[in-house]
């Protein structure tokens, strides 16, 4: 055997040579029980695609090393959108690069654009470039770009769905991904149906034997009950429940599942997370922005359909339901679809609901136009750019315990909150100066930007007087942690892979939330047009009465 550098072996030194990143992500895939017969940079060799191999050493209650997805490619319809471009393809990428896809990942593109596949894989490159997480790396992205193809045509083209059928079997072949596939449907809701009856006549949603095929739906899921079960029937008339993944991307959020963890990890929060000891809880989604170039899609909607009827009453579910038997999907469900049917709307809903639209004023140092003054909107338009209910829950936990949800564009900052605010202490034995200073306690959680966890309590001011003040204790991921949070696209793609659905709302829970907000938007619909509220504001006046009129005001993020 030849010497190397210092006497090192000649087969070691050349060992060396390899990056520590292929080297990890191979002994990761290793460990996780997933047959992987190629290295970075060579596809798989097809003779062992079917073969399933199991790690001896690796016992499946080890939740240390990640899991990481078997044999597979994605399908991405509208891949030409900002939606794939900004977050699709990047955490594609960034999977990849983490070594959390297989070797032999395919990511596949159809839009109506006369690209060739060289010019998609350009594409690609230049959203991966300018929004992964994760650094550049030439390998890396090599090897991806070896399973990328690209299929053009409409959804109602035939030859194009034959094209795609012919690039599936053909990266079966070449990248070994074993008939696994999912489609992800990145385009507006009403293609939703003429795609997976495409899908299913050109027999693509139909896995071989041994494999499987899933479907990814982005919101909205209808635009009431209706729809969304006539949505919901035309999607599962071609794949299962099972196969249908909706995509919430804040249930993707590491916030998110902190609130499980918080919950019942913990011993010193859920004995007092209940009627007795809350006073109420605040789930609040604020935006900086409006509308930019979404008048098409957003004017019609509102700010109600778009965000309360699945982020913030699926956040409410989360933070109301009872500890589920397991962190699996079908516990999670039957946990969540209980809250969800236990809610009750306010008989009085033009006194417990507030609907409102952004107009123009300064903010952020600049003159910002109001929602009527949009390009593309309507001047006579009633669609609500700001939404605000009370509802209950009517149930042994929750009785009595008011949930406030909010949300709105062009409000003071970005900000997504649950803020569950316990009662006053019974019995004081400070006067009325030492306390006029003190708050209510309360736990929040921050779903973004800055995710965390703050606890507010009183603490007496140094000093020889008695006067107690609000001071927090903060939980900061970003300084209690070494590795960063993945983005929520990030985990999802991954969790769709792995056939993983904790994290996706049922169909279920979609109809019950649209069961919930229906009555509200009828009852906006029958009277008056939405409340005005000044830009860079946190809403209108009728919002702040609402709580008012309860004792209670908004917290201030």
């Amino acid at each position: 055997m030849s010497e190397g550098i210092e006497g090192i072996p000649q087969t070691a030194e050349q060992e060396t040579k390899g990056t520590k990143e292929e080297k990890e992500a191979l002994a990761a895939q290793e460990a996780a029980g997933v047959e992987q017969s190629g290295v970075s940079g060579h596809a798989p060799r097809t003779e062992h695609a079917d073969t399933h191999f199991e790690n001896p050493l690796r016992d499946a209650r080890d939740r240390r090393l990640p899991k990481i997805a078997g044999p597979s490619g994605l399908v991405i319809f509208g891949v030409t959108g900002d939606l794939s471009r900004k977050k699709l393809m990047p955490a594609v990428y960034d999977l990849a690069n983490r070594g959390l896809l297989p070797p032999g990942f395919s990511l596949v593109g159809f839009a109506r654009r006369d690209w060739e596949d060289q010019d998609f894989a350009q594409v690609v490159h230049d959203a991966v470039r300018e929004h992964a997480r994760t650094p550049f790396r030439e390998e890396v992205w090599q090897q991806l770009a070896e399973g990328m193809r690209f299929i053009p045509g409409d959804f109602d083209d035939d030859t194009a769905f034959k094209q795609l059928r012919s690039a599936v079997e053909e990266l079966d072949a070449s990248r070994g991904t074993s008939g696994n596939y999912a489609f992800y449907l990145s385009v507006p809701p009403k293609f939703f149906p003429k795609v997976v009856q495409q899908l299913k006549k050109h027999k693509l949603a139909s896995a071989p034997e041994g494999s499987w095929r899933r479907a990814v739906i982005e919101k909205p899921f209808g635009h009431d009950l209706t729809s969304a079960e006539e949505l919901n029937r035309i999607v599962h008339d071609v794949f299962d429940p099972e196969q249908v993944f909706r995509i919430d991307h804040y249930l993707g959020k590491e916030t998110v599942q902190n609130l499980l963890a918080l919950r019942f990890a913990n011993q010193m929060f859920e004995p007092i997370w209940n009627r007795s000891y809350v006073d109420h809880v605040q789930i609040t989604m604020a935006e900086d922005i409006g509308i930019g170039g979404r008048a098409g899609y957003y004017d019609g909607i509102g700010a109600a359909r778009d965000v309360i009827q699945n982020h913030l009453l699926q956040l409410m579910a989360l933070t109301a339901m009872e500890e589920p038997a397991a962190f699996d999907a079908p516990s999670l469900l039957t946990e969540k679809l209980k809250v969800l049917k236990a809610v009750r709307l306010p008989q009085d809903l033009g006194a417990n609901t507030v609907r409102g639209q952004y107009a123009a004023a300064w903010q952020g140092g600049a003159k910002v136009r109001g929602y009527l003054e949009e390009d593309g909107i309507d001047a006579s338009s009633t669609t609500d750019t700001y939404a605000a209910i009370r509802l209950q829950v009517d149930n042994r936990r929750w009785a009595g315990v008011p949930f406030y949800l909010r949300t709105g564009k062009r409000l003071g900052r970005r900000v997504t909150e649950i803020a569950v605010v316990f009662q006053r202490a019974p019995h004081s034995p400070f006067d009325s100066t030492a306390t006029e200073e003190l708050g209510s306690n309360a736990i929040v959680i921050r779903v973004q930007p800055d995710e965390g966890m703050t606890v507010r309590f009183g603490s007496k001011v140094p000093g020889t007087s008695m006067e107690i003040r609000d001071v927090t204790m903060d939980f900061a991921y970003g300084e209690s942690f070494t590795e960063s949070s993945p983005e929520a696209y990030e985990r999802l793609i991954l969790d769709v892979l792995l056939g993983d659905a904790n994290l996706f709302p049922r169909h279920q829970e979609v109809e019950e939330s649209w069961k919930i907000l229906d009555p509200i938007e009828q009852y906006w619909a029958a009277h008056g047009r939405p409340a005005q509220y000044a830009s860079g504001s946190w809403g209108p006046e009728e919002a702040d009465e609402m709580l008012a009129r309860d004792g209670r005001s908004w917290r201030r993020p």
